[in-house]
């Protein structure tokens, strides 16, 4: 799973807490199965269910918890006796109609989740009044949030249960969830989704997404079938988003050499998702920005993200760290497979750059990062890359077969169970020879960054070669201008075609001009954004070769040059306003609202003007997806436009469910403050505020 460093560090946290308790429950007591029936209201944004859970008491034990968060139970009975309980803020504790051997515990339960379920775009209005009309989806988000905030369940991922659930929502709506689904019941208005696991889980990978969702089918080589999610308004976008999964299916399936484990595959994007994607058993939820058309895929592809989440589904779901330091083992495999995976798509030099990219932070990164992989405190960068870089270290050392061979011992030896650093060493060991005993000293336990290893092997691949020879000795812009040439008109691959127009950057345009007009002529989009983006003055003789930017298919590059254009030519600022102005972009619409920005930054009729202004507000509403939400409000604090119902979309985003938004507009807001006549605004809006909205203003008035 991609997250920010923050909410890992808050999920290890937990995870050790929990870890402690549980290791004393688990040597008396193993939970087998959940099975829940659970309706969900998105307008009281609750939960009702009910529970029955499988286990066994293996010793004597005083108290039997389940990690359940501000829950309340009712009809709870152990072995069809109904029995006394206490359920705490945490937890629902289990002290009496057990016995030795196995037992069943049924309840009711009620749950009001602020964490790990997720109600978005989730508001009915006098226009909308019908769940077939609302666009809203309800999702969860387990890792790092924890299950038990909607399910009870258990925080600590040394707890594998076999999960089956019953969902019953309105018919309307689609609703995915872990497992195979064995039926759906009509209910009135409702249908009952009746999904199954088969094998057991950590209860982090538990998940449901509820939205009006299609989906198209395909199968892996093996007879996986892979279902692919989609909204209708995105159904032209379906196969530049998921272009080549059935071949990274297929491909890592090979590679790997242990069957698929789940039975079924599937991927469902999100609005407003927390992270890039999540590896839940057998459903993968990803943000719905990496839903792309043919051109968005140039610059934000959904692909490796793809691989990433699959890969899990071995590393992770199937095999689960015991604790937080051994986390390498779930991210680093991941993010190793899934480049593994684009090597076999884009080729060597991909797979070496993208190694080369990675080793560079690293490098930069162990100057003052002192925490190693093997430690639960260390970076996201080095659970996931420098994780990924031991292994092709390994790799390397043991060939690919060897290494192949070691992983599948691994795999067999652990399947559905938790695991250490230790055990997947002592497969290296059974099959090699190779010394284990250094490799976890260099490369997990220190925070050195093994720099001589790393440029040895980087070295094997000839483009990187010239590449870092190339950052070491620039060619002189006069001198070797026929090397230059050369090099920008041959098949090399495009990052050495990059450097050389970024190394000009601090050079005079006369001197530079042929390596520019060359590197455009490459119709390469990498390169030719390498020259928009190095460019911050374009004189007038070179204005319309680099006016063909606007029509790259590459939104990025379309963003920068319009832009550039804008600023450096004040009389074709009109012109480059009517050739953007159908411009849309990204899902996070980037090109419209640099366009609107720029519009209302021009002058022109003030009707025109306020036209912009009222589109660039809208796409600051709740309704919208909140990075849209929050672009919008950065151009229009970029322009000085500090008008009430700006602020309001400031304040509305304090109770955003995106630690990232939430920040943004408190950051802007404390500043606003500062001025008393903001501050007066800010008073004059707080009382036409919702309750949660109304609070947070309060408190920041009060800093």
């Amino acid at each position: 799973m991609d997250q920010p460093h923050s909410q890992t560090m808050r999920y290890f946290y937990i995870l050790l807490i929990s870890t402690f308790t549980f290791a004393q429950q688990s040597q008396s007591v193993d939970f087998k199965s959940i099975q829940a029936a659970i309706q969900i209201n998105p307008v009281k944004r609750n939960v009702i269910g009910k529970c029955q859970y499988t286990f066994e008491v293996k010793n004597k034990v005083d108290t039997i918890r389940i990690d359940a968060q501000k829950m309340v139970f009712t009809n709870l009975k152990i072995n069809k006796i109904s029995v006394r309980f206490k359920e705490s803020k945490t937890q629902l504790l289990l002290f009496e109609g057990f016995s030795k051997g196995k037992n069943t515990l049924t309840f009711d339960y009620e749950a009001f989740p602020t964490q790990a379920m997720y109600f978005v775009n989730w508001d009915f209005s006098k226009e909308i009044d019908t769940p077939e009309e609302v666009q809203g989806q309800i999702w969860t988000q387990g890792q790092g949030k924890n299950t038990s905030n909607w399910l009870p369940s258990f925080d600590d991922v040394n707890e594998k249960v076999v999960f089956g659930l019953d969902i019953t929502f309105q018919k309307s709506f689609e609703v995915i969830a872990n497992g195979k689904l064995l039926k759906k019941i009509n209910s009135g208005d409702d249908i009952i989704w009746k999904y199954q696991m088969q094998q057991p889980m950590s209860s982090y990978l538990v998940m449901l997404a509820i939205g009006h969702f299609q989906k198209q089918e395909d199968r892996s080589m093996s007879g996986i079938p892979l279902e692919m999610y989609f909204e209708k308004e995105d159904s032209l976008k379906i196969e530049p988003t998921y272009r080549y999964s059935a071949k990274v299916f297929d491909f890592l399936e090979n590679e790997i050499g242990i069957p698929y484990p789940w039975g079924i595959y599937r991927q469902i994007p999100l609005r407003d998702f927390l992270y890039a994607g999540m590896e839940n058993t057998t459903a993968t939820t990803f943000s719905r920005d990496f839903v792309v058309d043919e051109v968005a895929y140039t610059d934000r592809n959904y692909l490796n993200i793809n691989a990433h989440e699959l890969a899990h589904q071995w590393f992770g779901d199937m095999v689960t760290a015991k604790s937080g330091k051994d986390h390498w083992l779930q991210e680093g495999f991941a993010t190793y497979y899934a480049l593994l995976a684009e090597r076999e798509i884009f080729g060597d030099n991909y797979f070496y750059y993208k190694l080369y990219q990675t080793s560079e932070k690293i490098k930069e990164a162990s100057k003052t990062d002192s925490v190693p992989i093997l430690n639960e405190k260390a970076s996201s960068l080095s659970f996931y890359q420098k994780g990924a870089w031991a292994l092709h270290v390994l790799h390397e050392a043991l060939g690919r077969e060897n290494f192949n061979l070691a992983v599948q011992h691994y795999l067999k030896k652990y399947e559905f169970q938790n695991v250490t650093t230790a055990d997947f060493l002592t497969e290296i060991n059974f099959i090699s020879d190779f010394d284990t005993t250094t490799f976890r000293n260099k490369w997990l336990e220190e925070t050195q960054f093994q720099e001589a290893d790393v440029t040895a092997l980087l070295q094997k691949n000839e483009f990187i070669s010239n590449y870092i020879q190339l950052i070491k000795t620039p060619l002189d812009i006069k001198k070797d201008k026929d090397e230059i040439l050369k090099i920008l008109q041959s098949t090399a691959y495009y990052p050495i075609k990059e450097l050389l127009v970024y190394q000009s950057i601090a050079i005079p345009f006369e001197e530079k001009e042929y390596l520019l007009t060359t590197a455009l002529k490459t119709n390469d989009v990498n390169v030719r954004q390498a020259v928009a983006s190095s460019l911050t003055e374009i004189p007038e003789n070179f204005r319309l070769q680099y006016e063909t930017l606007l029509h790259d298919p590459s939104y990025e590059t379309q963003e920068i040059a319009l832009y550039t254009l804008w600023k450096a030519f004040p009389e074709h600022k009109m012109r480059y306003l009517e050739i953007s102005k159908d411009w849309i972009g990204f899902q996070d619409k980037n090109l419209k609202l640099m366009h609107l920005s720029l519009a209302l930054a021009t002058e022109q009729d003030q009707k025109e003007k306020l036209k912009s202004y009222a589109e660039l507000l809208s796409y600051t509403g709740t309704n919208c997806d909140s990075n849209l939400q929050q672009h919008a409000l950065e151009k229009l604090l970029n322009l000085e436009i500090y008008t009430e119902p700006v602020f309001k979309s400031l304040v509305y985003g304090t109770g955003n469910h995106r630690w990232q938004f939430v920040k943004f507009s408190k950051d802007n807001i404390r500043k606003l403050l500062k001025e008393q006549k903001y501050r007066d605004i800010f008073v004059k809006i707080r009382p036409q505020l919702p309750i949660r909205e109304k609070t947070q203003l309060q408190r920041l008035l009060e800093e």
